[in-house]
């Protein structure tokens, strides 16, 4: 009867009231979880927003995991789920539910020691497909997830016994894609290793939408490497298209494009991340986001306003760097005019030496030639017993001797002085 009771306050609860939805989800959960009771109803939808059962049973298992935060509140969560959740929604609810709750339960991580002591357990009431061990191995790779702590989730993904109960479900796309994230994170594995198992992941045709996310949350907190902003701008706005009113994709583009350094579309972006956050209520972290996504939005504005400040400068650095150039050049034509001139100044100081040269030269070979021919030419007249004739013979080929000499060593000069080019 109690039963029936709870099921039917869930069937006759408005799913277009939000508040009542959520205030008579919250009380049926809160009635099971302390009368010890599991939810009785089945789930025939995925749909978290408006599902009366879904809500119940996620505020239910939340309460649960809240109480106890271990891998044997997984393994009951999983075995709840495969016995009440239809199989057509039993992945979408899987992963969800793994993911979220580990999300929730981060502050509370369970020793190696602890692990091992509910394996056991774990694995001998399990089914032959290792659905509760994969169930509880994704609820604890969550938190480490959460808490990036990559070393130590490569280390469990790929050596606990819980992990490896989980059988065929290693090979999902989910469990990849958690293993790309450690790689992407770990400094010890390499990038080329991480994108590997991403494109593994990523190219499943069984991928969902909590593999594109874990993938895309993998690549933002990777160590940085070449391509990095690229990478995940790329992939980000695949997963847009893919799920376009996805507020934590966009949120993924606009942190790729914010670290490519494209200010604008990151604005853009992040905006459209935070008109989709959906309201409600307490059932999503509505808050938690918010908040990460108005931070990343300070972030984008203040490298916006960084890029413009550097434009700036460097256009003002162009201009100064023109005017100098200019300036530069003023000077350099400057320079070589008054080069110029001073070369000419002394060319022609040079000349003006060498013609003094030459005629201080010309006037002592003329001064000289003709003190000789005065004297010579006394002497012919004063003494002998020429004829006239013969004299004016002697005097006239003194004359022209002198001249003779005078022109030799004018012209000796002049060749000797001459401006070379």
């Amino acid at each position: 009867m109690e039963s029936a009771a709870h099921i039917g306050r869930l069937e006759q609860v408005s799913a277009s009231d939000s508040r009542e939805l959520d205030r008579v989800c919250e009380e049926v959960a809160t009635t099971l979880f302390e009368g010890g009771q599991e939810p009785p109803f089945t789930v025939t939808s995925a749909d978290f927003a408006t599902d009366p059962h879904l809500i119940c049973a996620d505020r239910y298992w939340r309460l649960r995991f809240l109480d106890r935060p271990t891998i044997q509140t997984a393994a009951a969560c999983s075995t709840w789920l495969v016995g009440h959740v239809i199989r057509d929604h039993h992945t979408e609810v899987l992963e969800k539910w793994s993911l979220g709750y580990a999300f929730i339960t981060k502050d509370s991580v369970e020793s190696s020691l602890e692990l091992s002591r509910a394996v056991e357990e774990i694995v001998e009431h399990d089914s032959s497909a290792g659905e509760t061990a994969y169930f509880a191995t994704l609820y604890h790779a969550g938190k480490l997830r959460s808490n990036f702590w990559f070393d130590e989730l490569h280390q469990f993904l790929d050596a606990s016994l819980l992990a490896l109960a989980a059988g065929v479900h290693r090979q999902a796309p989910l469990f990849t894609a958690l293993r790309s994230f450690a790689a992407f994170g770990s400094r010890v594995l390499t990038t080329e290793h991480a994108i590997g198992l991403l494109d593994q992941a990523w190219s499943s045709s069984e991928r969902t939408r909590h593999v594109v996310d874990i993938c895309l949350n993998g690549i933002q907190a990777a160590v940085p490497f070449d391509g990095h902003g690229q990478l995940l701008r790329e992939r980000a706005a695949e997963a847009v298209r893919d799920h376009p009113l996805d507020h934590i994709f966009h949120f993924r583009l606009a942190s790729g494009q914010h670290m490519v350094r494209d200010h604008d579309a990151a604005l853009d972006s992040i905006n459209t991340a935070l008109r989709h956050l959906p309201a409600l209520g307490s059932r999503g972290s509505h808050k938690l986001l918010q908040e990460q996504y108005l931070a990343k939005r300070d972030a984008i504005l203040e490298g916006r306003l960084r890029a413009e400040l550097d434009a700036e400068h460097a256009q003002q650095l162009a201009g100064q760097e023109e005017r100098h150039r200019r300036r530069w050049e003023q000077l350099e034509g400057e320079l070589r005019r008054r080069g110029e001139e001073q070369e000419k100044a002394r060319r022609e100081g040079q000349e003006a030496a060498r013609a003094n040269h030459v005629r201080a030269v010309e006037l002592v070979a003329v001064f000289t030639s003709a003190i000789a021919f005065a004297v010579g030419s006394l002497q012919v007249t004063l003494t002998g017993s020429y004829s006239l004739y013969d004299r004016l013979a002697l005097i006239a080929a003194w004359g022209v001797g002198h001249v003779i000499f005078a022109l030799l060593v004018v012209g000796g000069t002049w060749l000797i002085t001459r401006p070379r080019r």
